[in-house]
């Protein structure tokens, strides 16, 4: 067999008989309660592998898109502002997930939806669908920690308690 055609022939047997519906219902309706963020967007060949199916590590990226879309809406503060408006260095990525549940093809049109699911003390989690014609096709999840210059080694960095005020943007009551 062509591995591209195993590749969609396991594809098409993953989307038929693998959990694609009580799961992603529970997702949507626990993302309902917060601030959401929504990009719709084409699916173009240089995210795809040979086989014109988005190469997994794309689906990182398109996270990455969804948190600071998010927080941008959230804060109102523009991405490369962040920093300068909070005093400090980011939101770095300490840890990804993600859970695929059908392919998403060039050309198609997909909307990604994210929302912050849970606030700790200095860090937070991010949880993303990606949907190809309505239907849940990836789900991403996120650990990012509110983070500032160490002043015993400016060389490093340390998280720093998340400030109220933020974490209150990003509920949607």
């Amino acid at each position: 067999m062509i591995p591209g055609l195993a590749l969609l022939t396991f594809w098409r047997w993953l989307t038929a008989t693998h959990i694609r519906g009580e799961h992603a219902r529970r997702n949507v309706s626990n993302m309902a309660k917060n601030l959401l963020s929504r990009r719709q967007f084409t699916i173009e060949w240089s995210h795809c592998d040979p086989a014109g199916i988005v190469f997994n590590a794309r689906f990182f990226e398109f996270f990455d898109w969804g948190t600071w879309i998010l927080f941008e809406a959230a804060l109102g503060v523009k991405p490369s502002d962040l920093a300068g408006t909070y005093g400090i260095v980011g939101i770095p990525l300490v840890d990804a997930s993600a859970r695929f549940i059908a392919p998403a093809r060039f050309g198609d049109v997909v909307e990604l939806i994210s929302e912050v699911s849970e606030f700790r003390r200095s860090s937070f989690d991010v949880e993303h669908q990606l949907s190809v014609g309505g239907a849940v096709a990836v789900e991403g999840r996120e650990t990012r920690v509110w983070a500032v210059r160490d002043p015993a080694d400016a060389a490093k960095i340390k998280s720093q308690p998340i400030p109220p005020e933020v974490s209150a943007r990003f509920s949607a009551t």
